[in-house]
């Protein structure tokens, strides 16, 4: 569904992903420095509220989209009419056709995650999750190492001032959408909710992230029908067994010519020998 059906508004121009600062350095001296931005987006879908997000707000509306959606808040992109953001009070609102009856009970069940700081899950998160098996496609170990290369061209605000992380959307070894927010959630939820508008499939799809590959990280690229994970960091015991489950090749710890594949071995084609 093209995203120009969706009214998304936004009442005031893009903010600063990073801002500049003084610290002192080791040696006593002022430098000037960049920090990375944070602030709070809350959401509301049919004009309740839902959550408040810390944020850099790179891609709010997105964000909010596909918040709400991984939750299992909404389902049908056909019945969205708007997302309206708004930075004077720090807003995003969604307004759909679709039924939200039964939102408070869905409120009232909730989890805390190991998400950057304190993530929360609520009632509908888990729906549908037993029905996913996903099918990962052949990758070669060459092609990991390229595309792991070309990611080195991105992380922008995490170079000029770190404090965030990154996630990408990713076919063979091309980047084809990257976004970095101050919890990995936020990101993996942005780019959950450019995908869903722009109707896009995950089959044939990696999705990157610098995070660890907690079993919230895992339910959500499977929502978004990715069937290859692919980190810089570490594995959960919870993330790895929920990859079993859902036939996601699951590889971390890959940082240059260097990575750990925990499930999904029988899909890499190891075609270089590495010293």
């Amino acid at each position: 569904m093209p995203t120009s059906t969706i009214s998304l508004i936004k009442t005031r121009s893009e903010n600063p992903l990073t801002q500049p600062v003084k610290a002192v350095n080791e040696r006593g001296e002022v430098v000037d420095k960049q920090v990375a931005c944070e602030r709070p987006l809350t959401l509301y879908l049919n004009w309740q509220p839902i959550v408040t997000l810390m944020t850099l707000g790179a891609k709010p509306e997105s964000l909010a989209l596909g918040y709400l959606k991984n939750q299992g808040f909404i389902s049908d992109v056909g019945l969205l009419e708007s997302v309206i953001v708004d930075w004077e009070v720090n807003s995003a609102a969604v307004t759909t056709k679709e039924d939200t009856d039964g939102l408070n009970e869905r409120l009232q069940q909730k989890t805390v995650t190991s998400g950057c700081g304190q993530g929360t899950v609520y009632g509908g998160f888990m729906d549908g999750i037993e029905d996913i098996k996903l099918k990962a496609p052949k990758l070669k170990q060459t092609g990991i190492y390229a595309l792991l290369k070309n990611l080195n061209a991105y992380n922008e605000t995490y170079k000029s001032a770190g404090g965030v992380h990154g996630c990408a959307v990713c076919q063979g070894d091309q980047i084809l959408s990257f976004v970095e927010d101050v919890g990995r959630h936020n990101a993996v939820d942005t780019l959950a909710g450019d995908m869903w508008l722009d109707n896009q499939g995950g089959a044939d799809k990696v999705f990157y992230t610098t995070g660890r590959l907690t079993s919230e990280m895992v339910i959500k690229v499977a929502k978004m029908g990715i069937p290859v994970l692919l980190s810089r960091s570490g594995v959960t015991q919870m993330g790895l067994e929920l990859a079993e489950q859902l036939g996601i090749t699951m590889i971390a710890r890959a940082k240059g010519r260097h990575f750990l594949v925990y499930h999904g071995a029988d899909t890499i084609e190891f075609d270089q020998e590495t010293p």
